[in-house]
C-alpha cells in the first residue's frame, strides 16, 4: 500500500492534542486535514490524546486487548518491544518529526507482522534554507517542557538538522522520593546528502535518551467501589491527585540473580538511558522505481522500572501486632502491596528496505525486515503491608519485618535474543474505475533462543537456590525455529456517485516471544502458533459534505499468553499462574466525517462490539489448601468496553484561531475476569483553543479532562477470583485500582524563525 503522511505544520509538534492522521482507505474514511495545507485522505483519530498517560499515544482499540503500543519511527520500531524498555522512555512526539501518520491493522500486519493501528513517525532532515522551531508546554501543577529544532543546509548536497527535548514535570501530586514525576531529556542530530540530482540521498542520525518516569509506577489509588459500577472517594484521598506511593523510597529486596538481601531506592531504580544510531537511504531512479533502505542500532544499557500491585484491603486492629515506624501500635485499613523492580538491557539491529514501483494500474511494493532483538532482563518482587492513606506508611509486622514473600509472585528472568527476517510485498491495483484490489503476504523466518526458568515460584526464589521440593533454581536455554506469516486482501467497488461496497480481510501468525518466557513461559505443550484473523466488510457514502461508513468487524486471537497473580478474597495471598487462552470479538462501527458549513469540522465514531474469552479455566492452590478455579469461557473481556463514541468537533474561527474539542465514551467494562464487579461508562474529555498569533508565533491552550470524570479504570486489585454470584458481598467495600488524568490545563507556546 502506498504511504499517505501528512506533513504536519511544525506548531503541531509542541501540542499534546495534536491530531496524527494517516490514508486508512482500508476503512473507506476520508476528511479534510485540519492541521494541513492540503486536502487529504484519513482518519482523524487524535492519538496523542491519552487519558492515562500524557506521554505516549493512546491504544486504538480494535477488539483485543493491546500487546504493545506500536509506533514505528523511519520505517523501523520506535522500541522493538515496550515489554521491558517502555516506548515513553525512548520516544517523544516532539519537534523532530516532519511527517506522522497511522498504519492501519492490515497494513501494519504486511509490514511489521502486528496487527494494530501502527504510529508512522518520520524525522525532519532539513532543507537548504534555515529554519528553526521552539516549543513551550506547561500545566497549572507545574509541568516545563521545552523542545527545539533547528535545520538547514551546507552548500546544495548537504543538510542538518538538530533536536533537544526536555521535560521538568511534577506530576499532580508530589511523589515523596523523586524531585520529578517524569523527567525526561533527548537529544537528536542529523546529517544528510543529497546525490545524482537530488534523486537520492543518505541520513546518518544519532539519538540519546535519558528517562526516569515515577508517575507510572504510582497510577493506583484505594477508594470504595458502590457495587453499581460506581466508586467512592475514602476521604483525604482524591484519585489522581493524591499518592498512592511511600514517602520512602527505600527497600528491601532479594536479588533474583544470587538471593543476597540488598536495599534500593525506587528512584535510581527507574533510570533509563539510551543510544540510537539510523542510517536512512533512498533512491528514485529514472524509470521511476524508488529503493529505500532503513538501518538502526539502539542499545540501552538501562532499561528499568517499577511497578506496584495490591491486593485486599482489610481492617485491623492494634492487636494484630503492627505498629509504625515510631513504633506506634497501629489500627485502621491495610492493604497488602506488592513491588516488582525491573532490570533490564536491552539491543536491537533493525533494517528494513523496500522497492516500489508503479506498473500501469498496479501499484507494487517489496520489503525486507531483519529485525534482531537483545535482552537481558530480571526483575525481584517483595510484598508488604501499607497503611491506607496518602503516602502510605510501611508497617512492621509483629515479627519486626517490614518486607515479605520475597520473589514469591512472578519474579521474571530471561536473556536471549530473537530475530526475524522477513519478506513481504503488496499491489493496490485500480481495476477499472469503480474496482480497486489490494492485496499483500508476508512471509517471516522467526528464531528465538532464551533463557527460561520454568519451576514455579515461592518465598526465596533465586537462581542458584534450592526449592522446597529439591530442585536447584537453574536457567534452561530454549531455541526455536518457526514461521510466521501474514496475509490481507481488500476489494472496493465503487457502486454509484459517492456510494460503494468494501471488505477486507487479514490474517496474521506468531509463537511466543522471548519476553513470554521471563516468567514460567510456556511449556512444550503449551508451545502454540498464535493466530489473529480480521474481517471486515461494509457500505461507504460520500459527498461534498460528509463521508460516511458503516462496517462489521470479526476479529479473534489464539492461544493468548498472560501470566496472572491470582489473589484469595478477603486476603493479601497471592499466586502466580500461566494462563493461556483465546478471545473473538464481533463489532460494528459507524464512522463519519462531516463539514456541513465553512470552518467547522466532526468526526464521529460509533462502535459496539462484543469481546469475549474462550477456553479460559484456571485453577490455584493457596497455602492453607484451598483451591479456587477461573472460569472466564465466553464472559466479557476485561478492560474492553462494548461500546465506543468518539466526537471531535473543530472550528474554525477566524483563519488564525481554531476551537477544537474531542470526546470519548467508554462504556462499561468488566474490572475482574468473571463479569463481578464493573465500572460504569465514562467520558474522557479534551478541549482546546489554538491562535496563530503571526506566521512565526502560535499560541495554545488546551483542558484535560475538563467534566472532571474521577472515576476508576481497568482492574481492581486483589477481585481476580471473584465470581458474580459474590458481588453483592463486596459492595460498599474498600479496593483499589487505576485512575482517569486529573482536570489539567495545559498551556503551549511555538515560536519559529
Amino acid at each position: 500500500m502506498k504511504k499517505k503522511l501528512l506533513s504536519i505544520l511544525t506548531v503541531a509538534a509542541a501540542f499534546p492534542a495534536m491530531t496524527i492522521q494517516a490514508n486508512v482507505s482500508d476503512l473507506g474514511i476520508s476528511e479534510k486535514d485540519s492541521l494541513s495545507s492540503k486536502k487529504v485522505e484519513g482518519s482523524e483519530r487524535n492519538v496523542m490524546l491519552n487519558a492515562a498517560d500524557a506521554t505516549k499515544p493512546r491504544e486504538i482499540q480494535i477488539g483485543l486487548p493491546s500487546e504493545d503500543v506500536n509506533v514505528y519511527e523511519n520505517g523501523l520500531p520506535a522500541v522493538y518491544s515496550s515489554a521491558v524498555h517502555r516506548l515513553q522512555y525512548h520516544w517523544r512526539s516532539d519537534a523532530s518529526l516532519g511527517e506522522v501518520g497511522l498504519m492501519t491493522p492490515s497494513e501494519s500486519a504486511i509490514k511489521t507482522g502486528n496487527i494494530a493501528y501502527s504510529v508512522n513517525s518520520f524525522s525532519k532532515i532539513g532543507d537548504k534554507k534555515f529554519k528553526g522551531i521552539v516549543n513551550y508546554r506547561s500545566n497549572h501543577f507545574g509541568l516545563q517542557q521545552f523542545d527545539m529544532n533547528v535545520t538547514g543546509g551546507i552548500g546544495d548536497k548537504w543538510r542538518y538538522s538538530g533536536t533537544m527535548y526536555q521535560t521538568f514535570d511534577p506530576g499532580t501530586f508530589k511523589v515523596k522520593f523523586d524531585e520529578y514525576a517524569d523527567r525526561t531529556q533527548i537529544y537528536r542530530a542529523g546529517l544528510t546528502r543529497l546525490f545524482n540530482d537530488n534523486k537520492g540521498k543518505i541520513s546518518l542520525l544519532y539519538k540519546y535518551a535519558y528517562s526516569r518516569n515515577p508517575l507510572n509506577q504510582l497510577n493506583a489509588a484505594p477508594f470504595i467501589y458502590v457495587g453499581d459500577g460506581s466508586i467512592k472517594e475514602i476521604p483525604g484521598f482524591e484519585p489522581g491527585l493524591a499518592s498512592y506511593g511511600p514517602i520512602s523510597g527505600e527497600f528491601e529486596y532479594m536479588d533474583i540473580m544470587d538471593g543476597k538481601m540488598k536495599t534500593c531506592n525506587l528512584r535510581d531504580m527507574s533510570d533509563n538511558r539510551s543510544h540510537e544510531v539510523t542510517l536512512l537511504t533512498d533512491y528514485t531512479f529514472d524509470n521511476g522505481l524508488k529503493w529505500n533502505l532503513d538501518f538502526k542500532y539502539m542499545n540501552a544499557p538501562e532499561a528499568n522500572y517499577v511497578d506496584f500491585g495490591g491486593s485486599t484491603i482489610s481492617e485491623i486492629t492494634a492487636a494484630d501486632g503492627y505498629t509504625l515506624s515510631d513504633g506506634t501500635p497501629y489500627s485502621g485499613l491495610i492493604e497488602g502491596r506488592r513491588t516488582w523492580l525491573h532490570i533490564g538491557k536491552v539491543r536491537n539491529i533493525l533494517l528494513t528496505t523496500e522497492l516500489e514501483k508503479t506498473l500501469g494500474n498496479h501499484r507494487m511494493n517489496l520489503g525486507l525486515n531483519e529485525w534482531y532483538y537483545h535482552l537481558d532482563y530480571h526483575s525481584s518482587s517483595m510484598q508488604w503491608t501499607g497503611t491506607v492513606q496518602e503516602y502510605p506508611e510501611i508497617l512492621t509486622a509483629a515479627d519486626g519485618s517490614r518486607f515479605r514473600g520475597f520473589n514469591e509472585l512472578s519474579p521474571e528472568y530471561t536473556k536471549g535474543y530473537e530475530n526475524k527476517l522477513a519478506l513481504y510485498f503488496t499491489d493496490d491495483w485500480q481495476i477499472n474505475p469503480k474496482l480497486n484490489l489490494f492485496y499483500g503476504g508476508r512471509l517471516e523466518y522467526y528464531r528465538m533462543s532464551a533463557d527460561q526458568i520454568a519451576h514455579p515460584r515461592y518465598s526465596g526464589f533465586y537462581i542458584g537456590g534450592t526449592a522446597p521440593d529439591g530442585t536447584v533454581i537453574t536457567p534452561a536455554n530454549v531455541t526455536k525455529d518457526k514461521l510466521n506469516y501474514a496475509a490481507t486482501a481488500r476489494i472496493t467497488y465503487n457502486m454509484l456517485k459517492g456510494f460503494g461496497l468494501t471488505a477486507d480481510g487479514t490474517i496474521a501468525t506468531r509463537f511466543p516471544r522471548i519476553n513470554e518466557y521471563a516468567g514460567t513461559g510456556p511449556t512444550e505443550e503449551q508451545y502454540k502458533r498464535v493466530t489473529i484473523p480480521l474481517v471486515r466488510g461494509g457500505l461507504f457514502y460520500k459527498n461534498s459534505w460528509i463521508d460516511l461508513t458503516s462496517m462489521v468487524t470479526y476479529i479473534s486471537k489464539s492461544n493468548n499468553i498472560d501470566q496472572q497473580n491470582l489473589t484469595k478474597p478477603g486476603t493479601s495471598e497471592g499466586k502466580t499462574v500461566l494462563l493461556i487462552y483465546d478471545i473473538q470479538t464481533l463489532g460494528w462501527t459507524t464512522s463519519a466525517e462531516i463539514d456541513p458549513f465553512k470552518g467547522f469540522h466532526l468526526h464521529a465514531l460509533f462502535t459496539y462490539q462484543k469481546p469475549v474469552y474462550k477456553n479460559y479455566n484456571a485453577s490455584v492452590t493457596f497455602s492453607d489448601g484451598t483451591e479456587m478455579s477461573v472460569n472466564a469461557n465466553n464472559m466479557i473481556v476485561k478492560e474492553i468496553p462494548q461500546i465506543l463514541v468518539e466526537l471531535d468537533p473543530s472550528y474554525n474561527i477566524t483563519k488564525d484561531l481554531r476551537l477544537w474539542l474531542s470526546f470519548r465514551y467508554f462504556g462499561k467494562t468488566y474490572a475482574n475476569l468473571q463479569e463481578a464487579l464493573y465500572f460504569n461508562g465514562r467520558w474522557e474529555t479534551f478541549g482546546g483553543i489554538n491562535w496563530a498569533v503571526n506566521k512565526n508565533f502560535d499560541l495554545g491552550v488546551t483542558v484535560v479532562n475538563f467534566l472532571n470524570q474521577k472515576g476508576a479504570k481497568g482492574t481492581i486489585s486483589g477481585s481476580e477470583l471473584i465470581t458474580k454470584d459474590e458481588a453483592s458481598k463486596y459492595a460498599g467495600s474498600y479496593m483499589s485500582g487505576t485512575y482517569l488524568r486529573p482536570f489539567t490545563v495545559e498551556f503551549s507556546a511555538s515560536i519559529k524563525f
